[in-house]
């Protein structure tokens, strides 16, 4: 149970070093340092995009319209970390 529950971190990990990709990656497009022009470019930003709007869209419909910004990658790192909370305060009661 234990490898499991750190397996269960690792992914956590991952998933919070992807959001990041995709926020920082967002904000260079925005603010054109990067263009979506240049194909190296333009394959990590839909990539991203294909892997995180399962993650992003139904927390999209819980949220309210906020005129342009997308809070749901600052909801999702905040549920990725309240469930690592979780999961690292009862590890110690499987071990």
């Amino acid at each position: 149970m234990v490898s499991f529950l750190q397996i269960v971190l690792l992914a956590l990990g991952i998933a919070k070093i992807i959001i990041f990709a995709h926020f920082i990656l967002s904000w260079l497009i925005n603010f054109q340092v990067l263009n979506l022009r240049q194909p190296v470019v333009a394959q990590i930003w839909y990539g991203l995009q294909r892997v995180l709007e399962p993650i992003y869209e139904p927390i999209r419909r819980f949220l309210p319209q906020m005129g342009g910004v997308d809070l749901s990658p600052l909801v999702a790192l905040f549920a990725i970390y309240a469930v690592e909370i979780i999961i690292r305060n009862n590890l110690p009661a499987f071990v």
